[in-house]
C-alpha cells in the first residue's frame, strides 16, 4: 500500500524539512538519489523532478534483520519526492505492507512503529 502527501512547498523546502523531521524521529537519511541527474549521467533524458530519500532507524533495522536477514532486500525505507503538476508529492510504500511479504512473525509492532514515524516525517515535511 502506498502512502502519499501533497504539498505546495519547493523541493528545497521539502529537503530541509524532511532532514529536520527525520532527525526529530530518530531516523537518518542515508542517501538522496536525484533521478534526473542519475539518468542524465547514463545518457537518458528525464525532465521530471524526482528525489528518493533512503531513511533508516538503525535500532529498528537491527530488529528486523535479526529476525530475518532476507528483509535486507527492503531496507532502507524510501521516501520519494516528485513534482506532480503545480505541487509536489511525498510517497512511500508502507512498512507494514512491505514487511508482510516476508511472513516473519513478531515484527508487526516494529513495522507499525516505523510506519508511524515515516508517515509523520512526511506530513511534517509537507506542512
Amino acid at each position: 500500500m502506498l502512502f502519499e502527501v501533497e504539498t505546495r512547498k519547493s523541493l528545497e523546502e521539502i529537503d530541509r524539512d524532511l532532514h529536520e523531521a527525520a532527525a526529530r524521529h530518530g531516523f537518518g537519511i542515508l542517501a538522496v538519489h536525484n533521478i534526473r541527474e542519475t539518468m542524465q549521467k547514463k545518457g537518458v533524458d528525464y525532465a521530471g523532478d524526482c528525489l528518493i530519500y533512503e531513511v533508516c532507524n538503525p535500532h529498528q533495522a537491527r530488529k528486523v534483520l535479526e529476525a530475518n536477514p532476507a528483509i535486507s532486500t527492503a531496507l532502507p525505507c524510501r521516501i520519494s519526492v516528485y513534482r506532480s503538476g503545480d505541487s509536489c508529492k511525498l510517497a512511500t510504500i508502507l512498512p507494514t505492507a512491505m514487511l508482510s511479504l516476508y511472513q516473519t512473525a513478531g515484527l508487526e509492532d516494529v513495522a507499525r512503529d516505523v510506519e508511524n514515524h515515516i508517515c509523520a516525517m512526511m506530513r511534517e515535511a509537507a506542512h
